[in-house]
């Protein structure tokens, strides 16, 4: 018995759900993109259920950078001052300009909130891969699931290789083009919109890796999960890609490269 067990149950509801509706509408229930669609579904209720927190996490970044510059000032005025009282007045005055400008106390929390969800959903994925029922998810849809191929290739499957040429290019197409739309959406989308100034040299060198990291990452990790885990990363990188577009376009952060662009 797990901590994320009720999670796990809970999205292993929402692909059942989907799958039946899917196949009520005429689906092939042993489908390769019946599956897919199934498991898209995933993406499209998790991504909703977070969009407060997506909705907090912008809020709060607009905040800071709306406070930054009186904080900097702070800063300056109290540097090298290492006495109680400097100190207490410092943590005060940085207290009055948070409160003025609405920035959250939350720090990570709203991150760290989604991490069960993302580590529930891969148990789920790699239990259904490897014949497990999961909930809602029993012996019947899990076979059904492991059998289910796309372009010859299993969604149970893992790895790149073991299944010839044609078992290759589609992993790694799924797994590459998930990786493309990570970088492209961190690199030209998610750092324009990240303010860097004031930050150490060691994390803003870390912030221009980032693209590059979470991309090489998802093609290393595509060598050990199932096929239907990069299908998820596919999926779910298209929302990203998307509500990322929209907060670029839309609700940029004041003083970064994107919200210049809009002048």
């Amino acid at each position: 018995m797990s901590v994320l067990d009720p999670v796990s149950h809970a999205l292993a509801a929402v692909v059942a759900t989907a799958h039946h509706s899917l196949t009520t509408l005429g689906a092939a229930p042993d489908a390769g993109p019946t599956w897919l669609l199934s498991i898209a579904a995933v993406v499209v209720v998790v991504r909703v259920a977070l969009l407060p927190l997506t909705v907090h996490g912008v809020r709060s970044a607009h905040a800071t950078a709306r406070a930054r510059p009186q904080l900097r000032d702070l800063a300056k005025r109290y540097r090298g001052r290492t006495d109680a009282a400097s100190l207490q007045a410092y943590a005060e005055a940085r207290r009055r300009i948070g409160a003025e400008h609405g920035t959250s106390r939350l720090g990570c929390l709203p991150l760290l909130l989604q991490l069960p969800v993302w580590l529930a959903l891969y148990h789920l994925l790699s239990d259904l891969a490897s014949s497990t029922p999961v909930g809602a998810m029993d012996g019947g849809l899990v076979a059904s699931l492991g059998s289910a191929t796309l372009v010859g290739v299993q969604l149970a499957d893992r790895g790149y290789l073991g299944g010839g040429a044609a078992h290759l290019a589609v992993v790694a197409g799924l797994a590459g083009a998930a990786a493309a739309l990570s970088y492209l959406t961190q690199r030209f989308l998610v750092a324009p919109n990240t303010l860097v100034d004031d930050l150490p040299e060691a994390v803003g060198r870390a912030q221009q890796l980032m693209p590059a990291l979470s991309a090489v990452g998802l093609l290393v990790a595509g060598a050990v999960v199932p096929v239907a885990l990069i299908g998820y990363w596919l999926c779910n990188g298209l929302w990203t890609l998307g509500q990322s577009a929209v907060v670029y376009r839309w609700f940029p952060t004041p003083g970064t490269p994107a919200a210049r662009s809009r002048r």
